[in-house]
């Protein structure tokens, strides 16, 4: 599992950031991404995807999380 860091910007776009690798990107698609359940299988622009426990949407941004890579594409 990595440490990993989402933002949010003010037009609601997600981006990702793995400070390991250095690497930031935009997320293309959540699988939940309401109030009441908000993560789970992320996929971002490059390919990669990602996994985030699902919870309920964050108060603010950025979020420090734990996600888990689902493939080696990056």
């Amino acid at each position: 599992m990595a440490n990993i860091m989402v933002r949010k910007d003010a037009a609601g776009a997600y981006s990702f950031y793995l400070p390991k690798r250095d690497l930031e990107d935009a997320i293309v698609s959540m699988e939940f991404d309401t109030s009441e359940k908000w993560g789970g299988e992320i996929r971002l622009n490059n390919g990669g995807a990602y996994y985030i426990e699902p919870q309920a949407l964050p108060a603010r941004f950025p979020i420090s999380l734990r996600a888990r890579r689902l493939d080696a594409a990056e």
